[in-house]
């Protein structure tokens, strides 16, 4: 282990869990059960940190998010009332409760979103309102059969802030996103993964099994050509064809002359699995 891994797995959250369940794969465990793993401000710096330290490290190369027990990934904000100071604090200032939402959720959702490097939410039970942002901020979500996703926010008067108005209608239409948002709907895991949402569907037992095959499956990968294919696709959705192909040519210059490179051709020739370094 990394002398940075060290760090991701010993950092000493009160909020979350952090540990390598696999070579090269890092994971981080929202640690509310008591609220359905509804997050708080503390939880969310937890997130910011641990997130960074992932990206940070060159020997972490993907990185599992999940939720504390089998009830849920995550129900959006903890309204139980846990961290009362902070409460009083963001209600008696004027702007309070949207540099709540700018330091809180919104900046684990823009680094998830940021990431060079690959990230999968694992859900169990219930990924609604803030909770379907999380996951959807992530590359893949992989749900059991049990699991329910969607949007509850407007049933009580709140808003997909989150990051929700922009991630829901990119992940299954503008319409579905404000039937789903508006009639605070929730699915099951297979018309979730119909309607875009999930990226695969397996059973309660087989559920971790299956993410860490794929964890470690991607963890397995060229550590450069992963990364510069991920931002490279994510740049794309929002460029034109012409500078997606500059792009392209400038990431060659780093990814044609490197050692994965030379050792993918060499395993290749001799139909031998690669040893990928990262350089």
């Amino acid at each position: 282990m990394s002398a940075l891994a060290k760090v991701f797995v010993n950092a000493g959250f009160e909020a979350i869990r952090c540990d390598t369940p696999a070579p090269n794969v890092a994971r981080i465990t929202l640690d509310n059960p008591r609220a359905m793993n509804g997050y708080t401000y503390r939880m969310c710096l937890e997130l910011q940190a641990a997130i960074d330290a992932y990206r940070d490290d060159d020997s972490l190369r993907a990185l599992i998010l999940t939720g504390a027990g089998t009830r849920a990934f995550c129900t959006g904000g903890d309204i139980s009332g846990a961290e009362p100071e902070h409460s009083a604090k963001v209600a008696n200032s004027p702007m309070g409760h949207g540099r709540e939402m700018r330091e809180g959720m919104q900046a684990v959702v823009l680094r998830l979103i940021r990431l060079d490097k690959p990230s999968i939410a694992m859900i169990r039970g219930y990924a609604v309102a803030g909770g379907l942002a999380l996951a959807l901020a992530c590359d893949f979500r992989f749900a059991a059969a049990t699991a329910k996703l969607g949007d509850t926010s407007n049933k009580v008067g709140l808003l997909p802030d989150e990051g929700g108005a922009w991630l829901f209608p990119r992940a299954m239409g503008l319409d579905r996103a404000l039937k789903m948002t508006l009639l605070s709907e929730i699915y099951d895991a297979p018309t979730a993964a119909a309607l875009g949402l999930v990226t695969e569907v397996a059973t309660e037992e087989n559920l971790e099994g299956r993410v860490m095959e794929f964890a470690q499956a991607l963890a397995d990968r060229a550590p450069l050509a992963v990364r510069l294919s991920k931002t490279m696709m994510a740049k794309a959705l929002t460029s034109s064809i012409e500078d997606s192909l500059v792009d392209a040519q400038m990431a060659v210059m780093i990814s044609n002359p490197s050692e994965d490179v030379k050792e993918g051709l060499s395993a290749f020739r001799e139909k031998r699995p690669p040893t990928f370094k990262g350089r």
